[in-house]
């Protein structure tokens, strides 16, 4: 087994040398410490990395705490978010304790467990709530933490976040099915406990309002963020919303749900309905047919808080704490933008 001591005779470095150069010092030389980097891959070096943990006082491990819901894993927005975050993580080697809880007092026992037990060295936080008490423990308790999205738009977002303008993007997704001929356009919102809901029905709101449409409330329901929910707003909507032609999803599984309950009623769509669905999952455009979706780089976000996080664990924060992403509009042909001109769409 290679030591410090053999890598110093290799390299003429000493030990303390190395031993920094590893560890990611900055008081090493740059070029210092890429030698010694290739002489410890070259010799199968492997850090005893209980000791190092030991001497840092660290446990090389990010936490993250999900919300179970009742869709494949491999569908959803947090398996992205999970493969960008073990990615960055795994490169600085740390690990990640993942644990999946509902939203209440059990979720509240696990954060309390995990922390109290020293069993991380930071937290990253997903899907914030207005209120959020996990915000509220977390700084109580000194736990570094970063969270993927902000505080709603009436309470401060006073941590480190990142986010993307979804206000932007779902008035980008509405403004485009108006200009596609549509007046009769239905959203479907997230819970509305969650923050960024709001930001949501503001760029829906904002853009019938730029176009001289009114405002229904009859056409906004919340859903539940899974296929079912969404099916059950779509069902909702053909039921007592007539002359419906287009629905908003707040996320790509809602819409696909959507997608699937108007067909059983006989819809075409991208024909008769057109429907656009927000986070550009890849199981989105593999859709019948394809999603028209706000495309959000969830993958890049994940690695993105990894590395915000990490220099907070190690008492070096960025200047930089609150990063707030541009979203994309990607058109397919669930929209009907590639088949139908302004004002083809039925008005019953």
């Amino acid at each position: 087994m290679t030591r410090l001591k053999d890598l110093s005779l290799k390299t003429g470095f000493s030990i303390t040398t190395i031993s920094r150069a590893l560890a990611g010092y900055d008081d090493v030389n740059e070029q210092t410490r890429q030698q010694i980097i290739r002489a410890a891959q070259e010799m199968g070096y492997q850090p005893n990395e209980v000791a190092r943990q030991l001497r840092a006082q660290r446990t090389q491990t990010i936490g993250l705490i999900i919300p179970t819901h009742d869709q494949p894993f491999s569908e959803g927005f947090f398996d992205q978010l999970m493969r960008g975050i073990g990615d960055a993580a795994g490169e600085s080697r740390f690990d990640v304790l993942v644990s999946a809880r509902a939203a209440g007092d059990d979720e509240m026992e696990s954060y309390k467990r995990i922390v109290g037990g020293n069993r991380v060295d930071g937290l990253i936080l997903a899907r914030t709530r207005h209120h959020d008490e996990r915000i509220a423990y977390l700084r109580k308790a000194k736990m570094p933490f970063v969270v993927s999205g902000r505080a709603a738009p009436d309470e401060a977002t006073d941590f480190p976040f990142i986010d993307v303008d979804s206000q932007a993007g779902i008035q980008h997704a509405t403004a485009h099915l108006i200009a596609l001929g549509h007046t009769r356009i239905g959203l479907v919102l997230p819970p509305p406990e969650i923050a960024y809901t709001e930001f949501r029905h503001r760029g829906y709101a904002d853009a019938l309002a730029a176009a001289g449409i009114p405002y229904d409330a009859g056409l906004v329901l919340h859903g539940d963020l899974m296929r079912s929910g969404g099916a059950a707003c779509m069902r909702h909507f053909i039921e007592t919303q007539a002359g419906l032609t287009a629905v908003v999803c707040s996320n790509d599984l809602m819409a696909l749900g959507a997608m699937q309950a108007a067909q059983g009623r006989g819809y075409r769509i991208g024909h008769d309905m057109a429907i656009v669905g927000f986070d550009d999952l890849p199981i989105s455009e593999h859709a019948n047919p394809p999603l028209t979706t706000v495309r959000q780089p969830i993958y890049d976000i994940g690695r993105r808080l990894v590395e915000l996080l990490l220099p907070i664990i190690l008492g070096r924060p960025p200047q930089e704490t609150q990063i707030l992403l541009p979203t994309q509009l990607i058109v397919r042909e669930s929209c009907g933008a590639s088949s139908s001109r302004k004002g083809d769409w039925p008005s019953a």
